[in-house]
């Protein structure tokens, strides 16, 4: 089969879904596409497109990230939609209560149940313990914390979930009778994950992305639970608002270009929903192309890692990367910061970050004077695969302030690639 050039290839999967009949929409996609066309181009002229389709079939066999799993439970949202997540739940032996394989849909009494029983002591339950609530991103999963999970445990109890139509949870049930997405439901799809795997004890919030604001929503639309749980929380490459304003490192005609046109030519993709998976998967190394411009900053990321964040961002069907999308223009939290002002907040961004730039981590800074913000340096929109180390260490420090992990805790390499990333 003979090569496809990067312009070939938008120009066909255009055609699959009638993108002829929207116009200038072509062109602006085109834009967004050229950065990352032009790096597939070069890498055509030493590696040949079987050899990179081997490549990333050998990744995906032997690529551990992701592989961790722990006890499953399902939590119902207000629509009906189920959530699912895991406990990773600690012993008292220091142990972890998490499974290790592929975990089934289980229920939410499977997954804290057990652990309320071995909190017993004499007849009388010890006081529940600090739990950590991971939120993840738009078009990933809550395996994109691989690493912080790694690392965190056995030391302290998480909860990881899937977002509404991610993951392994149900398709929004609402969505699928028209209601688009809007940041308060998944806030409220928050506040069910919570009721079902942390009904009690105190929290610590960490939310990347579309997470943070997620439990910027939480707070809005339940204050008190903020201030009576809440402990700590993590704001990672988030925003609070003004997503309308992002360039995405386009021209400036470009950019607006692309905001006129994006939001038909989204609708229309995720009409032609199977037209436009075969057009993925025909031209996956674009695809892969943009994903690295979007997702990291640095040039020398572990093959493992980059091709670990395709596989999570391929999985999103396009239909929900149309439904979500309009939510993040709309997005405005930023008269909801004050809520965390009394509390130990982490703020962490990369400085290459062109979906989330870090001057809206600034921002969220700006609101909250006493928190600790950290812009890591050469790091892209998932600073936290990118650079684990520096993400893991960070959120570490904040679990000791609020004395949810040992004092002399030390994650030490969990959160590094260098290290077995299931250990």
């Amino acid at each position: 089969m003979s090569e496809i050039s990067a312009g070939d290839a938008v120009t066909t999967a255009a055609t699959a879904v009638g993108w002829r009949r929207a116009g200038i929409a072509g062109a602006a996609i085109g834009v967004i596409a050229a950065g990352a066309a032009a790096g597939v181009a070069v890498e055509r002229l030493t590696v040949g497109r079987g050899m990179r389709r081997r490549a990333r079939l050998a990744l995906d066999a032997s690529g551990p990230y992701g592989s961790l799993r722990g006890l499953p439970g399902r939590a119902a949202a207000d629509d009906g939609t189920e959530l699912y997540y895991e406990v990773d739940e600690v012993e008292p032996d220091g142990g972890t209560g998490a499974g290790g394989g592929e975990s089934g849909t289980g229920d939410s009494a499977a997954a804290t149940g057990a652990g309320t029983r071995r909190r017993r002591l004499f007849g009388r339950k010890a006081p529940a313990p600090v739990t950590v609530v991971f939120s993840h991103g738009y078009c990933l999963s809550q395996d994109s914390w691989h690493f912080q999970r790694a690392a965190l445990r056995g030391l302290v109890r998480t909860v990881h979930w899937d977002q509404r139509s991610h993951g392994r949870s149900e398709r929004g049930r609402a969505q699928a009778d028209g209601v688009t997405v809007g940041i308060d439901q998944l806030g409220r799809d928050l506040k069910a994950v919570i009721d079902a795997a942390a009904p009690e004890g105190r929290l610590v919030l960490v939310g990347h992305s579309m997470g943070g604001m997620t439990m910027m929503a939480l707070a809005e639309q339940y204050p008190q639970l903020i201030r009576d749980r809440v402990a700590a929380v993590a704001f990672v490459g988030t925003s609070s608002g003004k997503l309308g304003e992002v360039s995405f490192g386009l021209p400036i005609a470009g950019v607006n270009a692309v905001r006129r046109v994006l939001p038909g030519v989204l609708r229309a993709l995720g009409s032609q929903a199977e037209l436009v998976e075969r057009g993925r998967r025909a031209t996956a190394d674009l695809f892969a192309g943009l994903i690295k411009r979007y997702s990291f900053g640095s040039r020398d990321v572990d093959p493992a890692v980059e091709r670990f964040a395709e596989r999570l961002i391929e999985s999103t069907p396009i239909d929900v990367v149309a439904e979500f999308y309009p939510a993040f223009t709309e997005h405005d939290k930023s008269h909801v910061l004050p809520a965390f002002r009394d509390l130990p907040v982490l703020i962490l961004a990369g400085d290459k970050d062109l979906v989330t730039p870090s001057s809206h981590s600034e921002a969220i800074a700006d609101h909250l004077p006493d928190a600790e913000l950290v812009i890591v340096p050469d790091a892209g929109h998932l600073v936290m695969l990118e650079h684990p180390e520096t993400v893991t260490d960070r959120l570490a420090d904040l679990l000791v302030r609020v004395g949810a992990v040992p004092a002399a805790t030390n994650v030490g390499g969990h959160g590094s690639t260098a290290q077995q990333p299931g250990g």
